[in-house]
């Protein structure tokens, strides 16, 4: 996997962290070691979800190889799908459910419910590449998360609007695009 690639990947995974911690930060007032912590939560949960799902790809490897291009697809052309969906339904996310008192405890919940499409996303990249491939990407998948956590928490102070729609489009594009150029690398060349 290229620089590019991994990066456009660790973009398109965390579209939905910008668009809720902006969408956190808009609607509480949060003091920069919250906005840190927040960040930092959704960077470790965005790097630990693509490395599970990386160890249970690589585990699988030998035993589905004649097929593990069609499974990463599949993986990444679901997710990638379902975003697009999302941004095109316009969905809105659900933070009225959230107690903001324990924020620790939020944040990991977000975090969570942020970094579940990266689990799928990290079986196919163990399917496709070796371990130490895979940790650089998911490095730079959770350096990502921070940076772009930290731009979606100051965006939502300033009170700039988000368009998750069209972010969420966009990373559906460009998680189905890498499913596809993975499918076709392996049936053609």
């Amino acid at each position: 996997m290229v620089f590019w690639e991994a990066f456009l990947l660790a973009l398109a995974l965390c579209v939905d962290t910008l668009v809720v911690s902006a969408a956190t930060a808009l609607r509480l007032c949060l003091l920069r070691r919250q906005r840190l912590l927040m960040a930092l939560v959704f960077a470790l949960c965005q790097g630990a979800f693509p490395l599970a799902g990386a160890l249970i790809g690589d585990a699988a490897r030998a035993f589905i190889e004649a097929v593990d291009h069609w499974i990463a697809f599949a993986l990444l052309a679901l997710v990638g799908g379902k975003m697009l969906l999302d941004g095109i339904r316009d969905r809105e996310e659900a933070l009225q459910t959230f107690n903001f008192r324990f924020p620790i405890f939020n944040y990991l919940l977000l975090g969570v419910a942020t970094s579940i499409d990266a689990f799928a996303v990290g079986i196919g990249l163990g399917l496709q590449h070796p371990l130490g491939t895979v940790l650089w990407v998911v490095l730079l998948i959770a350096l990502t998360t921070f940076v772009v956590s930290l731009l979606g928490s100051a965006l939502g102070r300033r009170r700039t609007p988000i368009p998750g729609r069209t972010a969420n489009v966009v990373a559906g594009v460009v998680l189905v695009a890498l499913g596809v150029k993975i499918l076709l690398e392996h049936l053609f060349f």
